[in-house]
């Protein structure tokens, strides 16, 4: 990642640092060298979501904007008066899908005219609470979490909703395999990641405990943030509590941890050939390269 030039012509309160060393490298997965600040200055980062061309965008919560980072390393606003919005992800043609917070709904945006268009903003007729996280299927539609009313939600292609998941510990990342045959629920109130086999679209089959979240020792049971996937499966847990990231295998045995020098808030992979992972934490965005290759959204079917 080259440094950011021309994150002052973006905003001043922006700034740039130097690398920092990582202490340890999980086989097969990395990092493969050192973990690089790519901005700062920020609010409260979150949502990365990469584009078929590895550009990656990210939300800037409590600033109420969303970034652009492009493949040179420039850093962009994309939306300003994004209200509230967190959880993004990329479709098939380009658009970007947020969980549009402060608004309580779910939203698309055109990446060139910027025009919204909302795909869902209720329930059987009652609001949502506060849309936070999200990830889309091959049929269409999308998954997303309200950790308020503790519940998943289902968007169809026809914009349908159904709400799949209810009473859950505050529920926040959310994410499909690759094959997109198992659904992964990563609470912020409790220390389970739970797992669901998929049905059908919109239909997640009975819950699985697939890990638990590494604890700090003392401390009392707390939750994760958002997640992201490689090619092979194997899941990126974001662990605020700890300033790390816990990699998890397929069948949920823990390969490491990879430390971030703030608590992490979501994570996702980008660049030009997607072995960049890009991690929010607080104030800033950081980037470090992997051995591992992300998972990228596709039309037809992959293999677990």
């Amino acid at each position: 990642m080259s440094t950011l030039a021309s994150v002052a012509l973006v905003a001043s309160a922006l700034v740039v640092a130097g690398p920092q060393q990582v202490a340890e490298t999980i086989p097969a997965v990395g990092p493969t060298g050192p973990m690089t600040h790519v901005a700062t200055g920020l609010v409260f980062t979150e949502g990365p979501a990469s584009d078929a061309d590895g550009n990656l965008y990210f939300s800037d919560v409590r600033g109420n904007t969303i970034y652009k980072i492009a493949l040179d390393g420039t850093l962009s606003k994309f939306l300003e008066d994004s209200q509230g919005c967190n959880g993004l992800m990329v479709d098939p043609a380009g658009k970007i899908i947020a969980c549009q917070g402060g608004a309580k709904r779910v939203i698309a945006i055109d990446p060139d005219s910027k025009e919204i268009t909302v795909l869902a903003d209720s329930f059987e007729g009652q609001p949502f609470d506060r849309p936070n996280d999200l990830v889309l299927d091959r049929a269409g539609g999308v998954y997303f979490t309200d950790p308020g009313p503790g519940a998943v939600y289902y968007i169809d292609a026809e914009r349908n909703v159904s709400r799949i998941l209810s009473d859950l510990p505050r529920p926040n990342g959310v994410l499909l395999s690759p094959s997109g045959k198992t659904l992964y629920v990563l609470p912020s109130g409790a220390p389970d990641v739970l797992s669901y086999p998929i049905e059908s679209p919109g239909k997640p089959g009975a819950k699985l405990v697939l890990c638990q979240l590494r604890q700090a020792a003392g401390a009392p049971p707390r939750g994760g943030d958002g997640l992201t996937v490689d090619s092979r499966g194997v899941l990126y847990l974001t662990q605020p509590a700890l300033s790390s990231i816990q990699v998890v295998a397929p069948n949920g045995n823990t390969l490491g941890f990879i430390r971030v020098p703030e608590a992490p808030s979501n994570c996702a992979f980008g660049g030009p050939d997607g072995t960049t992972l890009f991690i929010t934490a607080r104030t800033s965005v950081y980037s470090v390269p992997m051995e591992a290759k992300g998972h990228i959204l596709a039309t037809a079917a992959d293999a677990e």
